[in-house]
């Protein structure tokens, strides 16, 4: 049996025919291996592989329909998981402004009872002054009239000193 070579197969030293430069060893080395090889027919083989890639394509286009859905929903997913992230962020400077508000209360109520306190403290200083002021009123008054009191005194022992008689 005298081996084919097909056109696309490439030319080996082990598979190629034997030429007359080589050895005898090359020549039992080469007829062994030639009775191993089996030739096909072209036709046969894009028979068969259309058959394999008719078997297999279907699978295979499912599997990348299915991959493709599975991409779509981890970028779904990624997308919401984002969108938690968010939310808990948010939460979190919620409770950050929950403690404002608080803080801001509590200083609230402290400047309203500041507020309250200096309304107080005001009052009482406008009672004080007027109080004061009356007081140094009825002072000034007092003093007058002590100092009419002392003229009239004056007065009163002026008219009892003696006064000599005229003559007349």
């Amino acid at each position: 049996m005298e081996p084919e070579v097909k056109e696309h197969e490439e030319t080996s030293p082990m598979t190629s025919p034997v030429n007359n430069n080589h050895s005898i060893e090359s020549n039992i080395t080469y007829s062994s291996l030639s009775e191993d090889l089996v030739f096909v027919d072209n036709e046969a083989v894009e028979k068969l592989t259309e058959g394999l890639i008719s078997h297999y394509l279907p699978d295979l286009q499912h599997s990348k329909m299915a991959l493709q859905e599975l991409t779509q929903n981890q970028v779904i997913l990624l997308d919401t998981l984002e969108q938690e992230i968010t939310k808990f962020r948010e939460c979190n400077s919620l409770l950050d402004l929950n403690a404002l508000f608080t803080e801001a209360k509590y200083y609230h109520n402290k400047l309203v009872n500041i507020r309250k306190e200096m309304m107080m403290l005001h009052e009482k200083t406008t009672k004080l002054k007027k109080r004061a002021l009356k007081l140094q009123q009825q002072k000034h008054k007092e003093a007058l009239e002590r100092e009419q009191q002392r003229e009239k005194e004056l007065e009163r022992e002026r008219q009892l000193i003696a006064k000599p008689a005229k003559r007349k």
